[in-house]
């Protein structure tokens, strides 16, 4: 199963430590604010410096192990971030907006994932599924069921489910047969690393 840190690349010290603890991708947030790429959860807070995108790249170096989540309604994020990842290492993205990912299509190092948090959100993934492959999907672990995960792993072999922060939810996770979790436990992710 494969453990992806939740949030960890929002600061280079979550970065370097997530990385370090082995686990297999490093999840950080990217938002484009006054025509800069910063990387933070939620609004940006006064006073608060997130950093950029190139910094955090630039600590990942070429370790591939980056799950960029596109934040934010304006498809610009996306061409940005893409311009950003011309000829460096290999990369994941995902965001709840798809149409964003179109600015990846044929770039052979960014694997695109379909993320959904929501029941309207999955049902459209799961009819979109239906007509068209994905790299992978993220999709909120109260949403899904043992039928539902057997039908997206027919569509893709990456279903990773979020959050997963508790044993109980890992045994969830595990129960339903998805391939991959996102937890902001780093020690419970360095036990599946």
């Amino acid at each position: 199963m494969l453990a992806v840190a939740h949030r960890a690349g929002n600061t280079v010290d979550g970065l370097r430590a997530a990385l370090a603890a082995g686990v297999d991708l490093v999840e950080a947030d990217v938002y484009l604010r006054r025509d800069a790429l910063e990387v933070r959860h939620g609004r940006a807070r006064r006073g608060a410096v997130a950093p950029s995108l190139g910094e955090i790249l630039a600590v990942a170096g070429d370790d591939p192990r980056l799950l960029l989540d596109l934040k934010g309604r304006s498809v610009e994020v996306a061409s940005r971030v893409a311009q950003a990842l011309r000829a460096g290492p290999a990369v994941a993205v995902c965001t709840k907006q798809w149409a964003m990912l179109d600015a990846f299509a044929g770039d052979p190092d960014v694997r695109r994932i379909l993320s959904a948090a929501n029941r309207l959100q999955l049902a459209r993934l799961r009819a979109r599924l239906r007509h068209a492959p994905a790299d992978g999907v993220s999709i909120r672990l109260r949403l899904l069921t043992e039928p539902v995960v057997a039908e997206l792993h027919r569509a893709t072999d990456l279903v990773l489910a979020w959050p997963v922060d508790t044993e109980a939810d890992l045994a969830r996770a595990e129960r339903l047969g998805v391939s991959g979790v996102v937890s902001k436990s780093l020690p419970l992710l360095s036990r599946l690393a």
